[in-house]
This record gives structure tokens, C-alpha cells and sequence, in this order.
């Protein structure tokens, strides 16, 4: 916890009433948060995180929380002798690796965090997107990026069909904060592994979400020189794509925002999970962190 002891009380209600007018304007709103990278493995910066996302509900907004998992599948892969293979920014899937995954991501990665936000005083529940009904997949075609003619055999990686939110929204309207983990099902009741930030963004659609907010373990999208660009339009991303400057797991990530940008959520930003209270800061303030991400 910060201290704060040297801040006198009259400056710490002018700090509380400055964020007001954001409380005001977001009151009601649903808010998708992709939680990933550092602020999902740095201790310090999970109990900041449950803090903000607790907050967030309390002041009446929507917190919905969609969360990765990486670096604890690999941790898993690893134990078993497996070792992780990626194309083009997606995890290759084959049924053991699946296995793990859901293990990892429907249990141990999930749990931790509805526990981290129960013990900041929320209401956690933690969903896959089996529940509900609510992540129709398909296996996805990877067409090569560079030939498209080829396509790539990832596994059970899933292509989302449809998301059915109706299980999502009756936790909302119960005081819940939904928790989901990014694994879908087939017609075949097949499991897909499917990209977290791709999950993350087609909800922030179908929610019609006020923000979607991506935490990544970067300040936000760099151009080639390391500088960081506050501010995207969809031709700029489109650029970005064709000199190279956004590549491997970033693809998934920006294609996404781009795609929730384009489709009515109303503004998408990519931002640094490294930072303390990143999301208070974004949401309730008016200091700005990471990339704003626009469709025109």
C-alpha cells in the first residue's frame, strides 16, 4: 500500500473530488479490462489491481475483467517436459496442451484473481466461456502473413463465432465482477484456447462497453524508434502493420482494439500494467497512459 500519511486531509478530498466529474460520466458504464503481463505477477501491482477494479464497482461502474495467462501455461508446459511453440503471436494447441491450459486458466490463474478481488472487498466469479453458453469457437484458420496461400495448423486455437453475454450481464446487475478466462466450445463441445485480448475486445463489442482498456508490460505502442504514440487511427495502425513496426504478440492485441474501436466501444487504450493504480489513473483522471486507439 502507498503511503499517504504526508498528504494532508484537505489535499486528499481534492484529489477524491477531482475525480467526480470521470465518477459521473462512467457511473452505469460497463468497462472491459484485459489484465495481463506484469501487473499479473508482481504481487504489489495484483493488489493494486483488485483495489482499482473493486473501487471501480463501488463507485458504480461496470468492471469486466477477461485475463491471460502465459507465462503460468508455460511454467506448466515446462513441468511436463513440453515446450510452448508460437505462430505468429498465437500459443500452437495440440489436446495435452489444452489440457493444460484449462487447468492453468479455469483454475489456478482464475482463482487467484477472484481471490485477490473477494479479499479487496469485492464479488468475484470467475467464467469460462463454456458457461452461459457464452464463447461459440470455431478452429482458426491462420493464413501465413507473408504468403496467402499457406494456412497454419495451431491446434485447437478458437476463432469466436458468437459470444452470448446474457451471463455476463445478469452478474452485472447482481453486484458481481466477472472474471472470465479465455476458452471457448465447439459445436462438438470441443475445447478452443483463444487469444485473451481478442476475447477481451469482442466483448467490449458485444457489451457495447464504454472502454476497453488492455494492460501490456510495454508504456503503450512504439514506433521503431522506441517512442511511444499516444494516439492511433486505424490507417496509422494499418501502417504500422505493413512496415513491421507491430509484429508477434502485439498483432493479436491491436487487431483487436482496432476491430472493438471500429465496432462502437468508445475509446480503446493499450496501457502499461507496470504502473501502480494504472486503471484509477486512466479512468478517474485525466492523465493519460499508454495508446488511445481510434477507428477513423
Amino acid at each position: 500500500m502507498t503511503d499517504v500519511s504526508n498528504i494532508s486531509p484537505r489535499d486528499k478530498a481534492e484529489i477524491l473530488a477531482q475525480a467526480l466529474p470521470y465518477i459521473r460520466k462512467f457511473h452505469g458504464k460497463t468497462m472491459v479490462i484485459k489484465y495481463g503481463g506484469n501487473a499479473m505477477t508482481d504481487p504489489a501491482l495484483q493488489a493494486d489491481f483488485a483495489e482499482d477494479v473493486v473501487l471501480l464497482k463501488l463507485v458504480g461502474i461496470n468492471p469486466v475483467v477477461v485475463h491471460g495467462g502465459g507465462p503460468q501455461i508455460e511454467t506448466a508446459l515446462k513441468r511436463l517436459g513440453k515446450k510452448g511453440e508460437f505462430i505468429q503471436g498465437m500459443r500452437v494447441t495440440d489436446a495435452e496442451t489444452m489440457e493444460v491450459v484449462e487447468w492453468v486458466l479455469a483454475g489456478e490463474v482464475q482463482q487467484d484473481i477472484v481471490g485477490l478481488i473477494n479479499q479487496a472487498g469485492g464479488k468475484a466469479v470467475g467464467l469460462t466461456g463454456r458457461d452461459g453458453g457464452m464463447i461459440r469457437a470455431q478452429k482458426l484458420k491462420m493464413m501465413d502473413s507473408t504468403d496467402p496461400t499457406k494456412e497454419h495448423d495451431v491446434g485447437q486455437v478458437g476463432d469466436i463465432v458468437s459470444i452470448d453475454p446474457s451471463v455476463v450481464k445478469a452478474l452485472q446487475d447482481d453486484a458481481f465482477i466477472p472474471v472470465i478466462s479465455p476458452i471457448g466450445f465447439g459445436e462438438n463441445n470441443e475445447s478452443y484456447n483463444i487469444n485473451a485480448d481478442v476475447v477481451a475486445a469482442k466483448l467490449a463489442t458485444v457489451l457495447q462497453a464504454e472502454k476497453l482498456m488492455m494492460l501490456t508490460n510495454i508504456s503503450g505502442v512504439l514506433d521503431k524508434s522506441g517512442k511511444l504514440l499516444t494516439n492511433l487511427s486505424a490507417r496509422q495502425i494499418d501502417e504500422l502493420f505493413a512496415d513491421g513496426t507491430i509484429s508477434g504478440g502485439m498483432l493479436p492485441k491491436i487487431s483487436g482494439a482496432l476491430d472493438a474501436a471500429k465496432s462502437g466501444v468508445n475509446s480503446v487504450h493499450i496501457i502499461d500494467g507496470r504502473v501502480p493504480h494504472v486503471l484509477l489513473l486512466e479512468i478517474l483522471t485525466d492523465q493519460a497512459f499508454g495508446t488511445m486507439i481510434r477507428s477513423h
